[in-house]
């Protein structure tokens, strides 16, 4: 099986770690604001059968974006468990080639993520501007991965997805990878409603496919019943082919196991057919990531 979103990390290379704690979408971090290594994940995925990984970027420095990925390329060369590495680059300059250049020699670069998620509460905010998926040259750029035959991790809230099918729309040729079933945040009906629209649009790409992932991140627990409806209701849409599962270790470190975590996810998942079940636990990762 996979897991098909995970981060490891080194406290000194990572900005958001250091100094006092800033207001964040998963709430306090004290306990995770220290060293994340291979060692430590490999002992969390026990008696869970997960034997493959796809790391995706921890957000280090952005002038550091290639030393991010040499460094898990060597972390996977030793450990055997990371199967495909998706990093970082910054797709509002005028041309990013420059920068994928930097990543082609490391064997297993399989995509990119630049998080696009922007929103009224600034605690929520990570991009600068909401509309960073209509922008051209954002377009341009992203449609440049066809040339590597990489990925997008695209992250956007209910509120961007619009946008999002529009660049989706702009990059025929590039697979989006849509982060945390698109990060269902407020879940008034009148939220859930947004979001499911939103979601729904997004589902009409044929390029674009979705993670299971990081649904404690707004209710900061793990909530078997909440993943449940996730899943049943994100495959309904987007169709277990298009839908894989991701931890987000060591963020839901914050409030639960691996092991409990993965119960939940495969409990949540039980009323589908065993194929489905095994697309979403391995198939649809291995195939879109290239694993």
């Amino acid at each position: 099986m996979i897991d098909a979103h995970h981060h490891i990390w080194r406290q000194a290379d990572l900005p958001w770690l250091l100094g006092p704690e800033q207001p964040r979408i998963f709430g306090s971090y004290g306990e995770i604001k220290r060293d994340y290594l291979i060692d430590e994940f490999r002992k969390d995925i026990e008696g869970t059968g997960i034997d493959k990984s796809v790391y995706v970027q921890a957000n280090w420095a952005p002038n550091w974006f290639a030393d991010e990925v040499a460094w898990v390329q060597g972390v996977a060369d030793e450990s055997g468990l990371i199967a495909g590495i998706v990093g970082y680059a910054d797709f509002t300059v005028p041309d990013v080639r420059p920068q994928l250049d930097k990543l082609r020699p490391h064997a297993l670069m399989r995509g990119l993520r630049q998080q696009f998620h922007w929103h009224e509460n600034p605690a929520y905010r990570f991009a600068k501007d909401p509309e960073l998926c209509r922008s051209s040259v954002v377009q341009r750029n992203i449609a440049r991965l066809a040339d590597c035959g990489w990925t997008f991790d695209l992250q956007v809230f209910a509120s961007q997805m619009e946008g999002a099918a529009e660049l989706a729309r702009a990059c025929p040729e590039v697979t989006f990878i849509l982060q945390h079933a698109g990060m269902l945040e407020d879940t008034s009906d009148d939220g859930i409603a947004e979001w499911r629209e939103g979601m729904k649009r997004l589902a009409e790409c044929p390029n674009v496919v979705t993670k299971l992932s990081a649904f404690g991140t707004f209710i900061h627990r793990n909530d078997p019943d909440f993943i449940e409806e996730m899943i049943v209701t994100t495959e309904r849409l987007f169709g277990a082919g298009r839908c894989m599962f991701g931890s987000n270790f060591p963020i839901e470190k914050l409030w639960t196991s691996y092991g409990e975590l993965f119960d939940a996810f495969t409990k949540g998942a039980s009323s589908l057919s065993k194929k489905k079940q095994a697309a979403i636990f391995g198939g649809t990762a291995k195939q879109i990531y290239r694993l």
